[in-house]
């Protein structure tokens, strides 16, 4: 779905922007307005353009704030929020070390919690243990109440953030009557970006104590936790799913069965063999060539060597081959839902493999399709109605096993 741009990636991160006005995180006219200054596949004016939109309405906020007006400062913190994150998205030659990164994805957190002080209902910044460290997080509560409610564990993906959570699930669960605990993983959001921990292929070792902390939550049903997997997020909680068989329900948006899939199927296949022969300086050297004529490519390898701590594309792709669900697919046991999209870029035809992997979990598979404008990875452009059918099936799903 082409949106505003020609380049693809530009395009497609508009659409992911734009689409969370579902939830109050864009405003149509001001993304519109600014794709009209933003030269289409320079990251320079990318970054320019969306960070100056993000302060000048982080200044709204401030002012409404200011004034005592609630709900216009939720609104605005909200949108900003968003604005941030999307500003720094293709800054990505290093940004480990990178001042701008720094400042534009702590502005993004700032802003965020600004927003959510004025949320009507209780919304917790929570610290989850995690070896010798902890994991950033936001319990969003239905009310407070402290009734135990059926929650969804949400997990990022390979770049989003705890505060994209929001708009991805939090609003749309919420509501359905559903709590939400969402946080930041090794390789994500804040970890990545202020402690420096990169993904890590066995994830049932971070979800297990994010579900040992839920568990210590009076506000949360401990035998109703669904977990919630946001694009390379979908592979993270399947794999975790294999492992901890606490989980009610399990929700891949999208699901896929092998990571590699969404470089296998692009790249050349001599550029493969280069790669699977051991041929590194051949394969970086070709790989950088194409990157630099290709915003998708040069992204994609770029953020990928930050989160997953490589040192070479080379490297990089064979620490990808280890996100795999084949040969533990099978011990899922909690029921799932796996969506699918059918222009989905990166893994086309992964979530009828995956299903058929998953041979002991009663699993189901929806398209959605290009004609109800959600044909597109993760469904953006149609957050509320991916929401429809991702708690449609979770409501079934629920009523079922309490009958």
């Amino acid at each position: 779905m082409k949106f505003l741009f020609d380049d693809e990636a530009f395009s497609f991160e508009t659409l992911r922007t734009t689409g969370f006005s579902e939830y109050g995180g864009a405003q149509l006219g001001e993304v519109i307005a600014l794709a009209g200054r933003v030269t289409d596949g320079d990251e320079e004016s990318w970054l320019n353009e969306w960070s100056a939109l993000a302060r000048r309405v982080h200044g709204i906020a401030d002012g409404a704030r200011g004034a005592g007006h609630r709900v216009s400062a939720r609104e605005a913190y909200l949108r900003a929020s968003n604005y941030y994150r999307t500003s720094e998205f293709f800054r990505r030659a290093d940004p480990g070390n990178d001042p701008v990164v720094e400042e534009l994805s702590r502005l993004s957190r700032e802003t965020f919690a600004a927003a959510v002080a004025f949320f009507d209902a209780p919304v917790e910044r929570v610290a989850i243990p995690y070896g010798d460290t902890t994991l950033p997080g936001y319990l969003f509560l239905v009310d407070g109440d402290r009734v135990a409610r059926p929650t969804v564990v949400y997990n990022n993906g390979f770049d989003s953030t705890l505060e994209e959570s929001w708009f991805a699930v939090g609003a749309g669960a919420l509501r359905r009557g559903y709590n939400v605990l969402a946080f930041d993983g090794p390789g994500q959001g804040e970890v990545i970006r202020e402690q420096g921990l990169v993904f890590r292929h066995d994830w049932e070792n971070v979800i297990h104590p994010v579900i040992d902390f839920a568990l210590t939550r009076p506000e949360i049903k401990a035998d109703e936790i669904t977990l919630f997997g946001y694009s390379l997020g979908a592979y993270l909680v399947a794999r975790a799913a294999a492992f901890d068989h606490r989980v009610h329900a399990v929700i891949l948006d999208d699901g896929f069965l092998s990571f590699s899939a969404a470089y296998e199927t692009k790249i050349p296949p001599a550029l493969l063999a280069a790669l699977h022969g051991g041929r590194d300086a051949e394969f970086n050297d070709a790989i950088g060539r194409i990157a630099a004529g290709n915003t998708q490519v040069r992204w994609g390898i770029d953020n990928g060597l930050w989160v997953l701590g490589a040192a070479t594309p080379a490297e990089y792709l064979r620490k990808v081959a280890d996100y795999t669900l084949e040969g533990v697919a099978d011990r899922i046991q909690a029921p799932t839902l796996v969506m699918d999209a059918e222009n989905d870029a990166f893994f086309r035809g992964q979530p009828e493999r995956l299903q058929a992997a998953m041979s002991a979990a009663p699993s189901t598979v929806v398209t959605l399709t290009e004609y109800d404008g959600a044909g597109e990875h993760c469904h953006v452009g149609a957050t509320g109605y991916s929401h429809q059918v991702m708690f449609d099936w979770l409501d079934d799903v629920s009523a079922s096993k309490r009958s």
